[in-house]
């Protein structure tokens, strides 16, 4: 899914360009749709209501034989323990299937995967993409990583061991911070030009450029 035209890509990758004029550093951008399928959260909510029916069918099967009883004419009828078990089963499996099926709908699964979940699985994801991009790929191993995933609404911003050592993490917190305001309002692109901005003034405070600085990172947003 693309979020940015041709013309908002331009706005992040000429930020990166003008941010880079004033540093060694260079300044990676990734936009992600999603950072994960969360498939195992899934899972875990289907089978996790799937016992939860099952038990309450097993703790009060009275209303539940009842409606079925209602529902095949109203007659009621000794219940053996095999259709017992085969109604428990059948409920597990039937309420498995509809939760794992309503969660194919985006909005409700990642309203239903816990916040800490989310920002484990950005943050893992960031650093998958910043060591294949980014990491030691510079002289100076001056490499940082702006990554924004839009369906969990979370950055991360990460850097060269160089970077990490002399910058404090609450530095960063700001960029970001810069960052969301624009992005909160529908702005992507002027969002991640901000935190770009940001980024390339605290490099050029510990990395200045030199004469000979080469460009040694595309500067174009990388849309995933």
């Amino acid at each position: 899914m693309a979020y940015l035209n041709e013309k908002q890509h331009k706005i992040v990758s000429d930020a990166v360009g003008e941010a880079e004029l004033q540093t060694s550093g260079e300044i990676l951008t990734v936009l992600a749709d999603r950072s994960d399928g969360y498939s195992d959260v899934v899972m875990l909510w289907a089978a996790a209501l799937s016992f939860t029916a099952m038990s309450a069918f097993a703790m009060f099967p009275e209303p539940f034989l009842n409606l079925w009883d209602s529902l095949i004419g109203g007659w009621s009828h000794e219940w053996t323990t095999g259709e017992i078990a085969s109604m428990t089963i059948g409920l597990g499996l039937l309420t498995f299937a509809i939760t794992w099926g309503v969660q194919q709908w985006d909005p409700l699964r990642f309203a239903l995967i816990p916040g800490p979940v989310k920002t484990a699985r950005v943050h893992d994801q960031a650093v998958k993409h910043f060591k294949v991009g980014a990491e030691a790929r510079t002289h100076g191993r001056t490499g940082v990583l702006i990554y924004l995933s839009m369906s969990e609404h979370r950055a991360e911003i990460v850097a060269d061991r160089p970077i990490a050592e002399k910058v404090e993490p609450e530095v960063w917190g700001e960029a970001m911070g810069d960052m969301l305001v624009e992005i909160k309002q529908g702005r992507i692109a002027e969002g991640m030009a901000a935190g770009v901005r940001d980024v390339g003034f605290v490099l050029g405070q510990h990395f200045a450029r030199d004469e000979d600085d080469e460009n040694e990172l595309p500067d174009r947003l990388i849309e995933v």
